[in-house]
């Protein structure tokens, strides 16, 4: 991609991210610190997208930073995916109290940023963590056990593939055949694969 084309996504990332700041469209802006947007590379192959901030994303502004965020961390490097090659969101900007599940209209008021920003990136692959992402964009209710591991068509031409949360992984820490951990460490090999098909004909074009 051109220098032209990185620098105007950043810049539209951007104004969007303003809007965030400046918004008030559910209760959460009563008792946030802070927005959380979003971060990574503008032009990524892959996006993920979780939940919601918890208190220490609330605190730095930056998503994926606490605990569940160094796993996640951990999670990309164990196939040679560095944070910063894809861009990393969350369903709603704004920390619920107690780290509670979004309800469903926070999610549907924060949903239009989620949205501009899916569209500015363009990702090819949205890895959806959790049951909030996944089951809004798939407009499903059935459980991440049967979810994970699969791809699904989504909007002319995107791939979701649901992963189970970080966040769900440190509260179960048996790796043996069939945990959440051994599935997940099956999910993010299959993403590392997808990711460098997409890489190999992107240098072709």
């Amino acid at each position: 991609m051109s220098r032209s084309l990185w620098r105007k996504k950043e810049e539209l990332l951007e104004e969007i991210r303003q809007e965030v700041e400046r918004c008030t469209l559910c209760p959460l802006a009563k008792s946030r610190t802070q927005t959380v947007f979003g971060e990574g590379n503008p032009d990524a192959l892959i996006m993920f997208i979780g939940e919601a901030p918890g208190e220490d994303e609330d605190r730095s502004g930056r998503p994926f930073v606490g605990k569940a965020g160094q796993l996640l961390t951990k999670i990309l490097l164990s196939v040679g995916i560095q944070r910063e090659e894809v861009y990393i969101a969350n369903m709603v900007k704004c920390r619920p109290p107690g780290n509670r599940t979004p309800t469903l209209e926070e999610v549907e008021a924060c949903f239009p940023y989620l949205e501009a920003q899916i569209a500015i990136v363009n990702p090819s692959v949205i890895v959806t963590l959790g049951s909030v992402s996944t089951g809004y964009l798939l407009g499903t209710k059935e459980p991440m056990s049967k979810l994970r591991g699969q791809w699904f068509d989504w909007r002319g031409g995107k791939r979701i593939f649901p992963m189970f949360h970080p966040s769900f992984l440190l509260r179960h820490e048996s790796r043996a055949p069939g945990s959440p951990k051994y599935l997940t460490w099956q999910d993010i090999q299959e993403v590392k694969r997808v990711y460098d098909l997409l890489r190999e004909s992107t240098r072709r074009v």
